[in-house]
């Protein structure tokens, strides 16, 4: 079955960076768009990046981008380095799985997240 699973949370001050990473199994990884996404308290879950099977990337927040996303397809691993981490940043940020090898496809299965806290 599929599996997803996160790790490289924790807790930075601001200004500091963290670098998630996101293992998955259970299916041809080379061949999905993955993507990033954080929940904080309160909010709704939003979508933080996204990358294709082909390794074309999307940002929610363009103009700003201080995350970049990147995947490894011979380590089953998509990546989300974070840097100038905000206090607002602070979430659950969760590992999926879209439907499709575009970024045209929606998340289908979810990793179990990864804590990021920043203080300020």
């Amino acid at each position: 079955q599929v599996q997803l699973v996160e790790s490289g949370g924790g807790l930075v001050q601001a200004g500091g960076s963290l670098r998630a990473s996101c293992t998955a199994s259970g299916f041809a990884f080379g061949m999905y768009a993955m993507g990033w996404y954080r929940q904080a308290p309160g909010k709704e879950r939003e979508l933080v990046a996204s990358i294709s099977s082909g390794g074309i990337t999307y940002y929610s927040n363009s103009r700003e981008r201080r995350f970049t996303i990147s995947r490894d397809n011979a380590k089953n691993s998509v990546y989300l380095q974070m840097n100038n981490l905000k206090p607002e940043d602070t979430a659950v940020y969760y590992c999926a799985r879209h439907r499709g090898p575009s970024l045209q496809t929606s998340p289908e299965y979810w990793g179990q997240g990864t804590q990021v806290t920043v203080s300020s």
